[in-house]
């Protein structure tokens, strides 16, 4: 008797495919889909979207399920790309991949999947979930419950995550086991619509940088930058410094963009001072538990691979207020900081001001 009809994001890739053959062992009806969330109007050779789908193609026939596929590719640009657009503008570093999971793959899709009749959803994703909460994967390495953290905690009740309890050897184990066709293929990694193609050369097609000075803690000018959407907090690559008359020869890197003067702040030495801060608010909080103590100590990261951090968390009607143990490095507006107790998360919100 079969456990439900569940529609699996099946993206191309091993994640996914042992996914959905996991699925139906367990004795799920598995459906597949094929989301194509961009449309590459350059004809760039960055985009893989059609090796992609040839691959989930291939893994739907050897697993017997079927596949569709849909394009969410104007719902992606209207609700994501267009937001990280805006916030370049700002000078803040957004991160589309947990905007493109809270309104794309956890709404456009679970949306799909609803109106047709799934009683649920299920992706590749490295995460646990009881149908209530959401909690850390074993895999250290691989967990992506800080991507996780912005999807309708009501979405939760209908996504089954069955990696969750995996770690990647395994999962990869499993695919060869079963002679998948994606069981060697290399993950994805950066922003989708970006692909392997340099940072600046993609924003460059739609934001024009201007070029401004690059400035030392003396305020010496040290270099010219080609504009400040070009530049993250902590980037040490392509800032074109080098023989600062009377510097130490160590590298430089990113300790703050200001927006009023178009200056670059550029330091020395990974453990620079101007590096770190202890402190942070949010803007945009979204909470996975209904009910949250005004302050408690909890941990949180402000990246996706950093190790959690001890700290006191401050709750507030639309926003979090951080205050870590120890300082952190290269907190960078726009980002996110997701929190924790123990292996559940509790949830994040957008990076707006650091100290």
């Amino acid at each position: 008797m079969s456990k439900g009809k569940v529609l699996v994001g099946l993206s191309g890739g091993v994640d996914s495919s042992v996914t959905a053959l996991l699925l139906k062992e367990q004795g799920y009806e598995v459906h597949a889909l094929f989301m194509k969330n961009w449309d590459d109007d350059d004809g760039s050779p960055y985009c893989s979207a059609k090796e992609d789908f040839m691959d989930a193609v291939f893994v739907s026939d050897q697993l017997k399920i079927p596949l569709e596929q849909i394009s969410f590719s104007k719902e992606y640009k209207e609700s994501v790309f267009s937001y990280f657009i805006s916030e370049l503008e700002t000078g803040n570093t957004p991160n589309p991949d947990i905007l493109c999971n809270k309104e794309i793959k956890f709404k456009e899709f679970y949306n799909y999947a609803m109106s047709n009749n799934y009683d649920f959803i299920a992706t590749g994703h490295y995460a646990i979930t009881d149908n209530q909460s959401l909690y850390k994967g074993i895999d250290n390495s691989k967990d992506q419950s800080y991507f996780l953290h912005a999807i309708d905690k009501e979405v939760l009740q209908k996504t089954i995550f069955p990696l969750g309890e995996l770690k990647k050897e395994s999962v990869r184990q499993i695919a060869k086991e079963n002679k998948l066709i994606t069981s060697n293929k290399k993950d994805s990694t950066g922003i989708c619509f970006i692909g392997e193609r340099p940072f600046p050369e993609f924003v460059g097609n739609y934001l024009s940088g201007q070029q401004g000075n690059i400035i030392n803690e003396n305020d010496d000018v040290i270099g010219i930058h080609q504009g400040l959407v070009f530049y993250t907090l902590g980037q040490r690559q392509g800032l074109g410094i080098g023989g600062v008359k009377g510097s130490p020869d160590l590298p430089w890197y990113v300790a703050k963009k200001n927006l009023k003067t178009n200056e670059l702040l550029c330091v020395q030495g990974n453990d620079h001072p101007l590096l770190f801060s202890r402190e942070l608010s949010t803007k945009n909080l979204f909470k996975l538990e209904d009910s949250l103590p005004t302050s408690f100590e909890g941990t949180a990261k402000v990246r996706y691979r950093q190790e959690d951090q001890d700290c006191e968390i401050n709750v507030e009607d639309n926003a979090l207020n951080i205050k870590f143990h120890k300082p952190q490095r290269s907190v960078t507006p726009g980002q996110s900081v997701v929190i924790y107790k123990n292996d559940k998360c509790l949830g994040g919100g957008e990076i707006c001001t650091i100290n």
